[in-house]
C-alpha cells in the first residue's frame, strides 16, 4: 500500500523576500511568519554548526504558536578560508568582503530545518555550493556597492542580482547560492511525510 504525503499548512519561518521568490518558482504555497532570533555566532562556532543552529532557532520560534503545520527555517552564510562573511554593516564593509572574494573561490552554506507541527518532528540538514567571483577592480566593486545591493545579503553580494556579471563558475545548487536549496527542502519535507507539490 502506497502512503499518500500529507497536505498542510507550509510556513517559511524567514522575511528574505529572496526565498519567498524560489519558492514561489517551485509553485509551493506558503505563507511568511518571522521570528526573532539572535543571529550572532557562538565564539569559535563552526559554520556548519551556526547555520543549523540558526535555521532551527527560527521554524522553533515560529512552530511553537501554532499545533499543526510544516515550519521551515533556513539561514544562509558565505565561508571564506573557514571565516564567515555575514551581511556587510555598511560600505567600507561590504566592500573590504568583495576585496577578499575577488578572484577566489568560497563557499554559500544554506542550513535547513522544518519541523513537523503536529507531531514536533524534527529533519535538517545543510548545503554546500562553490561560487567563483571574478577579479574585480576597485571601480568595479565602487560601482556594486553605490547600487545599495550587498547591505542584506551574506558575503556582500547577490548571484541573481547584479553581482551575476561577477559570478564565473558555481560547483552545486544555485538555489542554495540565492538563499533556498530546494531540491534538499523537498527531501526533508518528503522525510517528515509531507507533499510540497
Amino acid at each position: 500500500m502506497i502512503v499518500q504525503p500529507k497536505k498542510t499548512r507550509i510556513v517559511l519561518a524567514s522575511t528574505s523576500p529572496r526565498r519567498s521568490e524560489l519558492l514561489a518558482a517551485a509553485g509551493i504555497e506558503f505563507e511568511v511568519i518571522a521570528g526573532a532570533v539572535n543571529e550572532l555566532p557562538f565564539h569559535a562556532e563552526a559554520p556548519a554548526d551556526y547555520i543549523m543552529r540558526l535555521a532551527r532557532a527560527k521554524a522553533v520560534d515560529v512552530a511553537r504558536n501554532f499545533k499543526d503545520g510544516l515550519f521551515i527555517g533556513a539561514d544562509t552564510i558565505v565561508v571564506l578560508d573557514g571565516k564567515l562573511l555575514g551581511k556587510p554593516a555598511d560600505e567600507k564593509e561590504a566592500r573590504a568582503m568583495l576585496r577578499q572574494l575577488s578572484g577566489r573561490w568560497h563557499a554559500v552554506m544554506t542550513g535547513l530545518s522544518l519541523i513537523d507541527g503536529g507531531s514536533h518532528r524534527e529533519v535538517a540538514d545543510f548545503d554546500k555550493t562553490l561560487v567563483r567571483m571574478a577579479k574585480l577592480a576597485d571601480q568595479e566593486i565602487d560601482w556594486y556597492v553605490a547600487t545599495g545591493e550587498p547591505f542584506d545579503k551574506a558575503g556582500g553580494y547577490a548571484i541573481q542580482g547584479r553581482a551575476s556579471v561577477f559570478v564565473e563558475e558555481i560547483a552545486g545548487n544555485y538555489h542554495n547560492v540565492v538563499g533556498l536549496p530546494v531540491p534538499l527542502l523537498y527531501r526533508l519535507a518528503k522525510q517528515l511525510g509531507f507533499s510540497l507539490l
